[in-house]
């Protein structure tokens, strides 16, 4: 099989031949159609998340079908089309994971991490932690729900209920959950870079009421934030756009330091909350939401050997939607 593999941190991504994995008990081996792009692939290649594997094949927003059964997979078949996301292992024994927070789990173990990912042709996984697909989604469209939307929906859910929504950051996850907002009713307000306009017109187009940059306050205060760019200064300016009550949701899992700010701007009883990776229960909410509402997927996709020029372009912002590694010509192997 072919893979790129991370070797070190800060360094690009080689194209290498690498021997396909053997399924272990309680495994499937996977024959990848699509991998999605993520911000935390960034944060594993630019050395921010610091305990990788390594040599290391990254991605965690797999999509495949299955190509072998490890002893004791009762779960799924040969043939199958299933998901798998970060979460990759947990003990299954801890206080966390009996108490179903799986995602909290102090042994957890995720993929395109500690675990071989899905920038490759084949990758195992453990049946425990995979999804099932919607049929309403091809395997470019369905890449993206894997991280981008699951953890978007858990980030939705700690933002509570309220109608004035603020999305800072409008990537991948952005776009996918201010479509289930909208559906919930929700009035979204976006924000992006400063004077990034097209990002903010991308926004206007799935609903937005108002976009602008993350330098401007919105017309009105929002009853809840969430942020999606891993940029620490967004949080006091977060809680200055949320009126008393309300909420901040950090749904990154790496951020830059957060500046110290005047306990006011806290004060009435605002919230500051992080967001800490997916539990299964988000996964099967979401997965039977999404073709619902229906969400609809902005994904450019690009081949297994341009990992790299995904990735600087996910850097530099020039996507609008999210990026996916697709299969020799895109269609399901």
């Amino acid at each position: 099989m072919q893979a790129m593999v991370l070797e070190a941190p800060h360094r690009p991504l080689r194209l290498t031949a690498m021997a396909v994995p053997t399924p272990g008990p309680g495994q499937v081996l996977l024959r990848i159609a699509a991998c999605g792009v993520c911000r935390t692939d960034l944060h594993v290649i630019d050395g921010e998340l610091t305990q990788p594997k390594l040599p290391l094949v990254p991605g965690h927003e797999i999509v495949g079908r299955i190509a072998a059964l490890g002893q004791g997979v009762t779960r799924f078949r040969l043939g199958d089309r299933i998901g798998v996301p970060w979460l990759g292992w947990s003990c299954g024994a801890c206080r966390f994971c009996q108490s179903g927070r799986e995602n909290l789990c102090d042994q957890a173990r995720f993929t395109g991490y500690q675990i071989d990912g899905g920038y490759g042709d084949y990758t195992v996984a453990d049946q425990r932690f995979c999804f099932t697909l919607p049929d309403a989604y091809s395997d470019l469209e369905a890449a993206p729900l894997l991280c981008a939307g699951l953890i978007g929906y858990r980030a939705l859910r700690m933002a509570g209920e309220g109608e004035r929504l603020g999305l800072y950051g409008f990537g991948a996850a952005a776009h996918i959950i201010a479509q289930v907002a909208r559906w919930q009713g929700r009035r979204i307000f976006a924000f992006t870079s400063p004077g990034d306009a097209e990002a903010q017109d991308f926004a206007r187009s799935l609903g937005a009421v108002w976009a602008g940059g993350s330098d401007q306050p919105p017309p009105e205060p929002l009853d809840a934030a969430i942020i999606f760019a891993p940029v620490g200064p967004l949080v006091p300016a977060a809680l200055r756009a949320v009126e008393r009550g309300g909420t901040v949701v950090c749904a990154g899992i790496h951020m830059s330091p957060i500046p110290s700010f005047p306990y006011d701007i806290l004060w009435g009883e605002r919230v500051v909350r992080s967001v800490a990776n997916l539990t299964r229960r988000d996964g099967e909410e979401f997965l039977a939401l999404a073709p619902k509402v229906p969400v609809r997927i902005a994904a450019v996709p690009y081949r297994l050997d341009q990992a790299n020029a995904a990735l600087d372009d996910l850097r530099a912002g020039r996507l609008q939607g999210a990026a996916v590694l697709v299969a020799d010509d895109g269609k399901p192997a």
